[in-house]
């Protein structure tokens, strides 16, 4: 690539970015998705090196098919100008076998497929396995690049209930098609990609770098005063506050269910496209229309100074399971809930520490538009 190139690129980035900061609805969701949630400041931006996640290479002239047929999302939203798809790929029952986002570079039918680390081995055979003799590579490259996120602190994020006044929740767990998000913003300069997290645009930035990059050349990129990380774990307590699950301890492989992680939510399956391992399940939840079991944030009161099992019951007030603990990190939670009893309790515990569930603002709004809008793509 020629610098003139390089030069126009960077430019138009700059100048769509420019045009986005200034009105909120640059993030329009892809139909009837919202978010009454609001951006941090400027100085409350944080970047982080991910190291628990690592990162495949997939090229070839088949590699778009290729995917295709094994992710839950939809590749021709890449092929359309989106940068990045936020995916799952399922085993032949249906779970979840992991969570990923898929990144189109500047080079024609290569693609970078971002997931955890613990699990890119197992990812690499069973993409392998799928290969059969198309002609593709299928390399782990996650010595080579690091994976970054550009994220905004815990202390400026609202993450308040977007439940009724009336307090009733009607469409418990309703699941909608909400395709992707709407941006085709990117950035390639000096080794280092920088694209928009595709879930949500609370998660900010994610930035593929190589991996003698460091953080300090990074910054020289980013339009944002960031300021030391205080933790490695600032990311991970972002995002429970959020109610966003990543990674294998999240989503343990072989378990999780896509809808019941709030992938619909999270612009990551297509209910239009064509067959993809482990479809049928998620089709059929679909069709049903509800999911009465998610992933929701939980906010306990004080910071958790002691070890909680992985799957402990979260009981209300009568003693009664409504959910399944996840993971803490200081007073951020996150829990598998039972949308309708554990949003109605009085009073909730884990091994006998309070804690309350919260419904997060970016799910959709409930509301007879989107019961239309579901009962219209069936």
């Amino acid at each position: 690539m020629t610098s003139a190139t390089m030069i126009d690129r960077v430019s138009r980035f700059v100048l769509q970015m420019r045009k986005r900061s200034k009105r909120i609805s640059g993030h329009q969701r892809y139909a009837i998705r919202h978010s009454s949630t609001q951006r941090p400041p400027r100085d409350g931006k944080i970047l982080e090196h991910l190291s628990d996640r690592s990162v495949l290479r997939v090229s070839g002239n088949e590699a778009s098919t290729f995917l295709q047929g094994l992710i839950t999302n939809d590749m021709k939203y890449l092929d359309e100008g989106a940068p990045n798809i936020y995916t799952l790929f399922l085993n032949i029952r249906g779970r979840v076998m992991c969570d990923a986002i898929v990144y189109k570079s500047e080079e024609s039918n290569l693609y970078y497929v971002e997931c955890d680390s613990l699990i890119i081995d197992s990812l690499q055979r069973h993409l392998k396995m799928y290969r059969v003799r198309r002609k593709i590579d299928i390399e782990h490259v996650g010595d080579k690049i690091n994976v970054w996120s550009m994220f905004g602190s815990t202390k400026h994020l609202d993450n308040g209930v977007a439940a009724t006044e009336t307090g009733k929740h009607k469409l418990e767990g309703m699941i909608f098609p909400c395709g992707k998000l709407n941006s085709k913003a990117s950035k390639f300069v000096d080794n280092v990609m920088i694209y928009e997290d595709p879930r949500l645009p609370d998660l900010g930035l994610r930035i593929l770098a190589e991996s003698q990059i460091s953080r300090h050349e990074i910054i020289k990129h980013l339009d944002a005063d960031i300021p030391p990380s205080e933790s490695l774990a600032d990311y991970k307590a972002f995002r429970y506050k959020l109610g966003v699950g990543e990674g294998a301890h999240d989503l343990p492989p072989g378990k999780a269910l896509p809808l019941e992680i709030n992938c619909d939510y999270l612009h990551g399956v297509s209910f239009r496209k064509g067959c993809y391992i482990g479809q049928e399940l998620t089709a059929r939840t679909y069709h049903t229309g509800v999911v009465r079991k998610r992933l929701m944030p939980l906010l306990f009161d004080n910071v958790i100074d002691k070890s909680l099992a992985y799957d402990e019951k979260i009981l209300n007030e009568s003693g009664n399971a409504v959910g399944k603990f996840r993971g803490c990190v200081a007073k951020y939670g996150l829990g598998l809930m039972r949308i309708n009893e554990s949003l109605s309790a009085r009073q909730l515990n884990v091994s006998g520490i309070n804690v309350r569930v919260v419904k997060p603002a970016w799910w959709p709004q409930e509301s007879q538009t989107e019961t239309g809008s579901l009962k219209d793509t069936k």
